[in-house]
């Protein structure tokens, strides 16, 4: 069951199902977004501060993921983590995608001209696995609808081809359990289920990855950065060589929300999350799907005139449920949607 604590983090969330677009933030995250604006305000700011909060942030990302610590990568947003991803591949890789999945996934390889991606059901993704493929790019769970891909099944083909991996958990950390081990390359912007400010993202980077290249190195990818800021030292030796410069107002916040999660047992958030997500389904008649995001079709109108905040992604209507939803949230967005449905 889910802790007391982590549902008293969060302040008023009555009605708000729209998590997947971003995450509402704790009450201790907005104090700290507060008293790093008024620090920065007056000018007692201090950038080195922020290293220690970064720390944390690796630190909370990789108990969260299942990965190490010294393992996890700092940047901005996903994209610039798969964009890196890209330039990293030889020329003529071949990359693996699903239909439809989010654009910050895709795009970066589209753009380059020297890969080539081809797209295939989600269904027939890991199936499509094999000889000539160099690299499959996939979301664990599929911004649209919440379908998930299968974890364990991705890993198996993959290790058993030699295929690299990189999995995006935008829309599925904390709630979804991953063993970031498994993949060469877990990454999340941490301003939807982590409850984050927007504008940091966290990749959990294999050891083994070697071929992926700090095609964006900053003066923060050094093991001492501010001891080497204008120096010809190397890069870190570990994953934080791919860090790109850290938002220090941001930091702080972001530690915080992460740290909530982190401290929770993770079987308790995906149990807690995705059961008010398939009690929903069920009130509808719609079968479990074990996810914690739900696509139908309805009119999003309807929810909002009642109070609930939702989403209209690819013509339906889209909700999730998160840590600081409960029983009634279902219940109401059960007794808006219902009549509707009932009537077509």
């Amino acid at each position: 069951m889910l802790s007391s604590r982590i549902a008293d983090a969060f302040g008023q969330s009555r009605g708000y199902l729209d998590t997947a677009s971003y995450g509402l933030p704790a009450r201790a995250t907005v104090q700290a977004l507060h008293a790093a604006t008024d620090s920065w305000a007056t000018g007692a700011m201090d950038p080195a501060d922020a290293d220690a909060a970064v720390e944390r942030l690796r630190t909370a990302f990789a108990s969260l993921v299942g990965a190490r610590a010294q393992d996890v990568a700092l940047a901005g947003s996903t994209s610039q983590i798969v964009g890196m991803t890209a330039a990293s591949l030889p020329d003529g890789a071949r990359v693996l995608v699903a239909e439809g999945d989010f654009g910050s996934l895709v795009r970066p390889f589209l753009a380059d001209p020297r890969l080539t991606v081809q797209a295939v059901p989600l269904a027939a993704l890991i199936d499509s696995i094999g000889p000539g493929v160099d690299l499959v790019a996939v979301s664990a769970a599929q911004s649209r609808n919440g379908a998930l891909i299968d974890l364990h099944g991705l890993a198996t083909a993959a290790a058993a081809t030699g295929v690299r991996t990189l999995v995006d958990v935008t829309q599925s950390t904390p709630w979804l359990p991953i063993d970031a081990t498994q993949f060469d390359i877990v990454v999340a912007s941490a301003y939807k289920w982590l409850n984050a400010p927007r504008g940091i993202a966290l990749a959990a980077v294999r050891a083994s990855a070697s071929w992926l290249r700090p095609v964006c190195a900053s003066w923060y990818g050094s093991d001492e950065p501010w001891a080497n800021l204008y120096a010809s030292e190397g890069l870190s030796d570990r994953a934080r060589r791919l860090d790109t410069s850290p938002p220090w107002q941001l930091c702080e916040a972001a530690a915080v929300a992460l740290e909530i999660h982190a401290r929770e047992d993770r079987a308790a958030t995906h149990a807690h999350c995705v059961g008010l997500a398939d009690a929903f389904r069920a009130e509808l008649g719609m079968p479990p799907a074990r996810s914690a995001i739900v696509s139908l079709s309805a009119e999003p109108g309807d929810l909002a005139a009642a109070g609930i905040r939702a989403a209209s992604r690819d013509g339906r209507v889209r909700l999730s449920f998160h840590v600081y939803n409960d029983a009634v949230d279902v219940q109401r967005a059960v007794s808006v949607l219902w009549p509707a449905l009932a009537a077509a």
